[in-house]
């Protein structure tokens, strides 16, 4: 987990890293909600929703695990 001061540092760096790693870079992942609910960008890849819906459907399965 990294935490960055700015949204435009995170941003930044976050698109830095994907981009010379070659990494699959997914998030922001949002946590502490009642429902599983993820952001995308404007400008997202169509690699980007699938996997972002695939985090969003596991984190659905785990919500009858915390009652």
């Amino acid at each position: 987990m990294l935490i960055f001061p700015d949204l435009n540092t995170g941003n930044n760096t976050y698109k830095a890293v994907q981009r010379s790693a070659g990494a699959i870079a997914i998030g922001p992942v949002l946590q502490g909600l009642r429902k599983p609910v993820n952001d995308l960008s404007r400008g997202a890849l169509i690699e980007d929703i699938v996997n972002t819906v695939a985090i969003t459907a596991i984190q659905a399965q785990g919500i009858g695990d915390d009652r």
